[in-house]
């Protein structure tokens, strides 16, 4: 594992306990699955990797535009889907035919796999990677050594 993945795997664990709140990325205030990864982002490098325009709960679902693996793909390097790590960025569609729209990081690995999110009526958890999370995963992608 390199440093820098556990380093993200580490941050994303501090999180845990934080209340799930819509938009948010404050650790121990609230965050969403999307304010844990800028969270753990702005601990790797420093600062946002780009300005978040404001989002409803549902993401761009009703235009049916992938713009969370759009984001993804800026600022990440994608992985083969079975080439997981502790550390790597998951990308999950909640619903068959919706868009990718909750994001994850590999707490572990293995018989004992999990991944750490921010999920609405729990807040930041470290969750099993269970079969019912794992079908939903539709990219990985690891933190770049350098911004």
């Amino acid at each position: 594992m390199s440093a820098i993945a556990e380093r993200a795997a580490a941050e994303a664990r501090r999180w845990i306990g934080t209340p799930y709140r819509h938009q948010a990325s404050t650790p121990g205030a609230g965050a969403d699955c999307l304010g844990l990864l800028r969270g753990v982002w702005r601990e790797l490098y420093g600062t946002e990797p780009e300005d978040i325009p404001p989002y409803t709960p549902d993401w761009s679902e009703p235009q049916g535009e992938e713009t969370l693996w759009a984001a993804a793909q800026r600022h990440l390097i994608a992985k083969p889907l079975s080439d997981e790590a502790v550390g790597d960025v998951i990308l999950f569609r909640l619903r068959e035919a919706g868009v990718a729209k909750h994001v994850g990081i590999q707490g572990a690995t293995g018989a004992q796999a999990s991944f750490i999110h921010a999920y609405h009526g729990h807040g930041v958890v470290e969750s099993p990677l269970s079969s019912p999370w794992a079908r939903r995963i539709v990219a990985r992608f690891e933190f770049p050594e350098r911004t």
